[in-house]
């Protein structure tokens, strides 16, 4: 039997931990696949809307994306000032022109702390948080991204809107 993902306190979430559906994804900000996931699970969240409970873990693939660590941390850090989810939408919006030396601009245009949010990365503030989230990641056997979980169970499909449908649509009342 393979293992469950379960909400956990900490969690980046959109909806409530009580809907029908909670989607949880380790996705990596550099990942094209991670991209057109976002894609997706944006038209998923306005398709279903309460019913669907979004929960994102990064999962920085370090190997493969050289900023999708740095990138990790800045989401982190802008939610650290109440920001994570705009941040995530920047990250990916920007993601084929994206660099370490974009993260102040984004930080401004999103109206954060700029000063706490480089000294945040500076001092790498996140790094155990995203270590420790990615290490869970792999204990359930995510080995690249985005990998998706419906109600706690691995969605072996792809990630792609109508995929994801299909693994939710037993799901929905």
């Amino acid at each position: 039997m393979s293992p469950t993902v379960s909400i956990h306190h900490d969690d980046h979430m959109q909806g409530s931990k009580d809907a029908g559906i909670v989607l949880v994804e380790y996705g990596d900000y550099q990942c094209p696949f991670s991209k057109q996931a976002h894609a997706a699970v944006k038209d998923l969240q306005h398709r279903l809307g309460s019913q669907l409970c979004f929960v994102f873990r990064p999962f920085p693939l370090t190997g493969k994306h050289p900023y999708a660590e740095v990138a990790a941390e800045a989401a982190e850090a802008a939610a650290a000032q109440g920001r994570f989810w705009d941040m995530h939408d920047a990250l990916f919006a920007l993601q084929e022109r994206f660099e370490p030396a974009l993260i102040p601009v984004l930080g401004a245009r999103l109206g954060l702390d700029v000063d706490m949010l480089q000294l945040d990365l500076a001092s790498r503030r996140f790094m155990d948080r995203i270590e420790q989230v990615a290490a869970g990641g792999t204990h359930l056997g995510v080995v690249e991204t985005p990998a998706f979980f419906v109600n706690g169970e691995r969605h072996s499909g792809e990630s792609d809107e109508m995929s994801l449908v299909s693994a939710i649509m037993r799901f929905v009342a």
